[in-house]
């Protein structure tokens, strides 16, 4: 029998900065779990440390020679630039062992019963980076390190990736666009960076660019017209969520003018093919999402649908 929800974090994840003026900034997870508390939401749910993950765990999403080339570049002091956008300080690269890790968690816990979802609020994010390099503020993808560790380890047949985060996830893409095991469902803005996701690269992935300024209506027309059709097709035996709330209409870094209760709308979906298919197996793990305010109340209002709370 499962037991209480887990909630997976650790303080590691707090060191990992990029600078004064970086949106993907430690107060990102800081006002998420503020606001789970506040709001009596972490009552519900069995806190865990996110473990490091192991150099096997990335191996089954990223090249051995990028796995050896991201930590030779982890410095001692100061920081080092791996894109225009993406830093590492000395502690970068063990909270993007934390991150994997709580992904790689997730999942055991999940799978085991010994919880019937999972939320992963760490940091950094995980979806851009891809099977041979950082960017877009992640390092290792997280939830694609998950998902290989459940089919690989666990030995799940079909496990579907949904994310709605604003931006693309070209990493995801990148990493499980050849593997028939998986199904990935991504809603995204248009024309926004990394400008990808338009023409998908494999015949498991269901990409829908969203024009700017949609708003809630067109999202969720979207989303029930092509990915709901096909998570039923696919039949998932657990779902992983790149949990990306950078889409709300308060967060500059997007501009689909989305509000709290469209993420509800959302992850209701989500539970209902999960109910369906997957014995309402969740692993969700943060991605986007950089106005703290906007964020930790989207992220509260996911939460509150999956612990089945929004009645």
């Amino acid at each position: 029998m499962a037991t209480l929800p887990a909630y997976i974090f650790h303080t590691d994840c707090l060191k990992h900065e990029m600078g004064p003026q970086h949106p993907e900034a430690p107060g990102r997870i800081g006002a998420i779990h503020d606001m789970l508390l506040i709001r009596g939401l972490l009552d519900f749910m069995q806190p865990y440390d996110a473990p490091l993950a192991t150099e096997a765990q990335l191996a089954r999403a990223h090249s051995s020679l990028y796995l050896h080339s991201i930590a030779a570049q982890s410095p001692a002091s100061g920081s080092v630039q791996i894109d225009p956008d993406t830093s590492m300080n000395p502690y970068t690269y063990r909270a993007a062992l934390r991150a994997a890790g709580a992904a790689v968690l997730a999942t055991d816990l999940v799978l085991t019963q010994r919880a019937g979802f999972a939320f992963c609020n760490v940091r950094p994010p995980g979806h851009h980076a891809e099977y041979g390099a950082a960017g877009g503020f992640c390092f290792f993808n997280n939830v694609a390190v998950g998902i290989r560790h459940a089919l690989d380890v666990h030995g799940l047949e079909r496990v579907a990736l949904v994310d709605f985060d604003v931006h693309h996830g070209n990493g995801s893409e990148d990493i499980l666009r050849d593997d028939a095991r998986v199904l990935m469902c991504s809603i995204f803005e248009d024309k926004l960076y990394p400008f990808s996701g338009n023409t998908p690269r494999g015949a498991n992935m269901v990409n829908v660019p969203l024009p700017a300024r949609s708003g809630g209506d067109v999202m969720r027309a979207a989303i029930t017209g092509q990915w709901l059709p096909a998570l039923e097709r696919f039949a998932p035996q657990m779902i992983f969520v790149s949990a990306g709330f950078d889409g709300h209409r308060e967060d500059d870094m997007g501009n689909l003018g989305l509000v709290e209760a469209d993420y509800a709308w959302i992850t209701r979906q989500i539970v209902a093919v999960a109910q369906r298919h997957a014995h309402g197996r969740i692993v969700s793990c943060l991605e986007g999402g950089y106005e703290p305010s906007s964020l930790a109340r989207s992220a509260a209002a996911h939460l509150k649908v999956l612990l089945g709370l929004d009645d």
